[in-house]
């Protein structure tokens, strides 16, 4: 009897503590601190923009980074240059065709650790409804009680990555032939998290 009432505890613990783990790990982007920013070149200038809508799943510890992910959604429809005029036409069949792709997801398989902070974060890039191998760099800015809210903790990451948007289906390379429009687009992604103690 004292046997089985072991095992019956021993499987329980199995059962509980690795999601009791995720728990503990999971934290929560701050919004008004965080975003998805782009830039590409025009001509001669460079725009600038970011997404005003995503979503993200973050399940982090420093000491259990194979058991660490990353996950986002990005709301095209969101894509904000300050000019209307010009976020239509990124969301039209020219670039994004939001209409027909509503979402870019990016999704993890692996979190490695680097030097000096960095994760490299791999994972499967999802874009107008086909998926691309993917590795994004997320340096820890750093971890500590938020100095603001009391019972809880705070932790950042920013990393860059350019893309051949061509590459990627976002547009035709025709505005890219004529000189008007880049293909590469350097993002940087800025993210605040929060978790509570």
């Amino acid at each position: 009897m004292q046997i089985y009432k072991s095992l019956c505890v021993l499987f329980l613990s199995l059962l509980f503590f690795p999601f009791a783990s995720t728990a503990a790990n999971t934290w929560e982007v701050d919004t008004g601190h965080s975003n998805i920013y782009f830039s590409v070149d025009h001509i001669f200038s460079k725009v600038h923009g970011h997404f005003n809508d995503f979503t993200s799943e973050i399940v982090f510890d420093p000491a259990d980074a194979g058991n660490s992910s990353f996950a986002f959604t990005i709301t095209v429809d969101s894509i904000d240059t300050n000019i209307s005029k010009r976020d239509k036409h990124l969301q039209s069949a020219d670039f994004f065709d939001s209409g027909k792709y509503s979402t870019i997801t990016f999704v993890s398989t692996a979190v490695t650790p680097g030097d000096d902070g960095l994760y490299n974060i791999t994972g499967k890039l999802t874009i107008k409804g086909k998926s691309y191998d993917l590795v994004l760099p997320l340096v820890l800015a750093g971890m500590k009680d938020h100095p603001a809210a009391a019972g809880k903790e705070v932790a950042g990451f920013n990393g860059k990555i350019v893309l051949d948007r061509l590459a990627y289906g976002v547009g035709t390379g025709k505005f890219y032939e004529m000189g008007l429009v880049g293909k590469d687009v350097e993002v940087f992604v800025s993210l605040e998290v929060t978790r509570n103690k």
